[in-house]
């Protein structure tokens, strides 16, 4: 280990120590806020898993794989949700082993042990007898008929502009906002590309970029399709929802494949959207006509170990250095300090944006930050540990899939300067897809593969398009 690495680690072991202290007292903090602004102290996943979860009405049943299964009962139909377990087991952080030490402590001062009879048991195990207990009171007093409730409103952390809260005086309030480039004077696309953004984005990642720098001849001939995704943009952002794979593909395909009645589509995703994509592939595999893939996060999991939670730790891992590194870290493993930095930052994206504009004499164009602030934290959250880290038990069974079962060109692109995704997850893509072609730009990163370059790109694209119709 070098001295740099060993010095970013020695850091990073103290700052994350005091998070841990942070993000504990911000748990009451926002607890008490709940309470007086909302007249409800909502659960978090600094409770365990059943008690978390009550604030959704939803079930979980706990299973191996390193995911579980929410059941949430409607009128109608019940739903089988996998969600991640890094929900609510991140690992224990330092106030989570203080507190165990004290609870040893206390156990080791009435002798540790508690006799029942010629029974034996630990503190330990008298305590978790008296959880289940409660547990199962509070099962028994479950009514015959379990109604999800459907929470809308923005909650008061979140931001409540006309701009992130549009979806909810939209006609079209339960579907996806979906912005369209079609060819002029009604003529009809010979074909459709589906952009599909990363995390923390927007539809205005492609539509900003890529969409005015498309030839005429594309132009004239394919339909382009950016969509925000569900919690992100101007797309809706449910409190009562988790955000799961499901949630997330269900929208896509009501808002853009049903929609726009698409028999075949090409796919565009960066990111997060990768793993979108390949779950749209699987389920629709003779209409995708070809995958382009930028950044797609994919680890391959050791044998014996639980997928999610190996993928938080490779891309989360407790380092300061670099910057965009840290920040990933904090999102995914403090769960109100990044609620603190959506009230923050996200509540007010609007000065944000104009004091952008001062400082660079109107000289740079903000639509970046349209996608990194205006989403909410609940969204995001939930996102991030259902689909990103939640994922990892899927991907191989995916790419396999795509393998086998999907005839069309797979092409990846990736920044040589990517500090987030490394590009060893390309290079592992294509060993489980051996037909796909890797690229690997030099000198860009996680956001310049497409930011700075957009007219080279949409060039690469183009080529890729046009082959596919050769074959």
């Amino acid at each position: 280990m070098g001295i740099a690495r060993w010095l970013n680690r020695t850091v990073g072991f103290f700052v994350f120590a005091l998070l841990d202290i942070a993000d504990f007292l911000l748990c009451y903090t926002y607890k008490t806020l709940d309470y007086f602004l909302e007249s409800e102290r909502k659960p978090c996943y600094c409770s365990s898993p059943p008690e978390a979860q009550a604030k959704t009405e939803k079930i979980i049943v706990s299973e191996r794989g390193g995911y579980s299964k929410v059941v949430s009962l409607t009128r109608s139909k019940i739903h089988f949700d996998e969600i991640s377990d890094t929900l609510y087991s991140r690992g224990p952080s330092l106030l989570t082993r203080l507190s165990k030490l004290v609870r040893s402590v206390k156990c080791f001062n009435y002798k540790g042990l508690i006799m029942r009879g010629n029974v034996v048991e630990s503190c330990d195990h008298h305590e978790s007898k008296k959880k289940i207990s409660k547990r199962k009171k509070r099962l028994m007093t479950l009514n015959s008929t379990v109604v999800e409730k459907s929470s809308t409103a923005p909650r008061w952390s979140d931001c409540h502009c006309s701009f992130c809260t549009s979806w909810l005086t939209s006609s079209n309030r339960d579907s996806l906002f979906v912005k369209v480039q079609q060819p002029k004077d009604n003529k009809k696309a010979r074909d459709n590309v589906v952009f599909i953004h990363g995390f923390v984005s927007s539809s205005a990642f492609w539509t900003e970029t890529l969409f005015p720098n498309f030839s005429d001849s594309a132009k004239s001939n394919y339909r382009f399709i950016a969509v925000d995704l569900l919690g992100y943009g101007r797309s809706p952002k449910p409190n009562d929802s988790l955000y799961t794979l499901r949630e997330h593909l269900e929208m896509i395909e009501k808002s853009v494949i049903s929609q726009f009645k698409l028999k075949t589509f090409h796919i565009v995703a960066h990111s997060l959207g990768c793993i979108l994509a390949l779950a749209l592939a699987v389920k629709h595999p003779g209409a995708i006509k070809s995958l382009t893939l930028l950044a797609p996060p994919y680890y391959k999991v050791p044998k014996g170990v639980q997928p999610a939670q190996y993928v938080m730790r490779e891309v989360a891992r407790k380092e300061v250095w670099p910057p965009m590194q840290f920040g990933a870290s904090v999102l995914s493993w403090y769960e109100h300090l990044g609620r603190t930095i959506g009230l923050v930052l996200i509540k007010n994206h609007h000065l944000i944006e104009f004091v952008t504009r001062l400082l660079t004499l109107n000289r740079m164009r903000t639509y970046l930050i349209e996608g990194f602030l205006c989403h909410t934290h609940n969204g995001s959250f939930h996102t991030l540990h259902n689909i990103i880290f939640g994922s990892g038990a899927k991907l191989d069974s995916y790419l396999d899939h795509v393998r086998d079962h999907v005839d069309c060109d797979v092409a990846i692109f990736h920044g040589g300067k990517d500090e987030l995704i490394p590009v060893e997850c390309s290079y592992s893509v294509k060993s489980k897809v051996p037909r796909a072609t890797v690229h690997v730009i030099p000198d860009k990163d996680h956001i310049t593969i497409v930011v700075g370059r957009q007219k080279d790109f949409a060039r690469e694209l183009e080529l890729i398009w046009q082959r596919s119709q050769s074959t």
